[in-house]
């Protein structure tokens, strides 16, 4: 693993910034007696390798069925999109840090740092990119809960196309944005505050969604079906906010190190806690572990589908 971030969030060179984490970290050990912790790179790899297949998994399942040709699905994509780039982002880095040791590459030339930005600029598209999606989620399943009826008029396959490609389009442009005037305070905490926002969020999300069905359920089982719809639709609410919990508990202890890194790199506890900076990464990745298995676990479709896929390719490796 690395021994910094390669990134313009932390570190400019001659602008308003602070020094970069390998100086901190050298600093950190005068300061405070907390050891780095270092995951092994084979452990590194092999967790970002198969965030990387699970979630291409997930694309190939729902471009193969076409009962999953829905907008609920197709935001899952979106979001399974996110977690690929997070985990060939932090892939990436590591590589090219392998390669900086190695003599390959150096840290200031102007190739390196054109790279960094690129780097920079997937790490934030996949952060927005995994926030959006989870907004569009969220939308999806208020729409199918508090408006059943209505939901195939209001929810089409061509209408969330366009949710989507508004959603990539504005997380495509912020994160050049943000990759390029990284240095500045005014760009860094928009950035980090989407977190706090997050939080808010999943807090409006139970009481609103959750108290507030009980009265739309009287009313929708009095229809023939409406039971199975009720029950369907608030297992993909519960679906919603551990997209949600997981997503928080893997993304912001990154967005904090930056934080810290920004605005306390000598404070002996924040040196402390940037010490974890490769568990962090990691967690990221782990990210794009679980939300395929929280897709094959919640959803019987996509499931099925993945057993289909599995005994295909089992028949034609026996043939």
């Amino acid at each position: 693993m690395s021994t910094e971030i390669p990134s313009n969030l932390i570190k400019h060179a001659g602008q308003t910034s602070i020094p970069s984490l390998e100086n901190i970290t050298d600093f950190s050990l005068n300061i405070t007696d907390c050891n780095q912790v270092v995951v092994p790179e084979e452990v590194f790899f092999t967790v970002a390798a198969a965030g990387i297949l699970e979630n291409l998994l997930v694309l190939v399942a729902v471009i193969r069925n076409k009962n999953l040709h829905l907008p609920m699905y197709f935001f899952i994509c979106s979001l399974a999109i996110s977690d690929m780039l997070g985990s060939l982002y932090k892939t990436l880095e590591n590589i090219f840090i392998i390669l900086c040791k190695m003599g390959y590459l150096t840290r200031r030339g102007d190739f390196e740092k054109k790279l960094d930005d690129a780097m920079d600029s997937m790490f934030i598209l996949s952060l927005l990119g995994s926030i959006f999606s989870l907004l569009a989620i969220a939308a999806d399943r208020y729409i199918t809960i508090f408006y059943a009826l209505r939901y195939h008029n209001i929810m089409t396959v061509r209408r969330a196309l366009v949710i989507l490609a508004i959603i990539w389009t504005f997380c495509a442009g912020s994160s050049i944005a943000i990759a390029l005037f990284s240095h500045e305070i005014a760009t860094v905490i928009p950035f980090t505050i989407l977190f706090p926002l997050m939080m808010f969020f999943i807090l409006c999300l139970y009481i609103h969604m959750f108290l507030l069905a009980r009265s739309h359920a009287k009313k929708i089982a009095s229809l023939p079906t409406g039971a199975v719809h009720q029950r369907t639709n608030m297992k993909g609410a519960i679906t919603l906010t551990i997209f949600l919990g997981v997503f928080l508990c893997c993304w912001a202890p990154f967005v904090l190190h930056i934080l810290l890194a920004r605005f306390c790199p000598h404070n002996p506890y924040c040196a402390c806690y940037m010490s974890i900076f490769h568990v962090n990464g990691t967690l990221i990745m782990c990210n794009a572990i679980i939300d395929p298995m929280i897709f094959a676990f919640r959803s019987p479709e996509l499931r099925s589908t993945f057993k289909k896929m599995f005994c295909c390719a089992r028949h034609n490796w026996n043939w």
